[in-house]
């Protein structure tokens, strides 16, 4: 069981387990067009938000093999939920892992999307003792191919037409780093 006992601090942010009272602050992101642009899902309702919020709430920083350990990130200052970072505990045998992220459009070009990221690469290698850690993005996706690139992720796959996401053939990437390589 991968948990998370405690909010994760960096410089600027703390991420913490997603709260039922995070409604708000999370279903004004998922609405966004611009922020599902390149997901599998949205804009989110407020129902859809509410839906994800439960299931992720329930979870309280924990996940078991074959799920996401989702965290939402804030800003430490102002305690402003600026978005969410997870990782997925893929293969317990294989010590495998995946990274996801999301943050506000208001917020991007910050750094906020590497520092969270950055700290669940060090929470996935030196907490849980994975081995490799990947993530991947629609080809289309600079924005998030430059935080891969910035978190010292190299790209190992570009699958072509691998996608049919909200009617169209898309491509995406794999990025991934293994413990080896991590740079904290």
């Amino acid at each position: 069981m991968l948990r998370v006992t405690q909010p994760v601090k960096t410089d600027r942010l703390l991420l913490r387990p997603f709260q039922l009272d995070d409604l708000d602050a999370l279903h004004d992101i998922e609405s966004r067009p611009e922020v599902a642009l390149y997901e599998y899902w949205g804009p989110r309702t407020r129902e859809e938000s509410a839906e994800a919020l439960s299931r992720k709430a329930a979870q309280n920083g924990t996940a078991a093999e074959g799920e996401w350990l989702g965290l939402v990130i804030c800003l430490a200052d102002t305690g402003e939920l600026i978005g969410d970072v997870s990782l997925k505990w893929a293969s317990e045998k294989w010590r495998q892992g995946e990274l996801g992220y999301v943050l506000s459009p208001d917020h991007q070009g910050r750094g906020y999307a590497t520092e969270a990221a950055k700290a669940v690469l060090r929470l996935g290698f030196h907490e849980f003792a994975l081995r490799r850690i990947q993530a991947g993005a629609d080809a289309r996706n600079t924005a998030s191919i430059k935080v891969m690139e910035r978190l010292g992720m190299r790209r190992e796959a570009h699958f072509r037409g691998c996608a049919f996401v909200k009617d169209e053939w898309c491509d995406e990437v794999i990025y991934a780093l293994l413990d080896t390589e991590f740079r904290p």
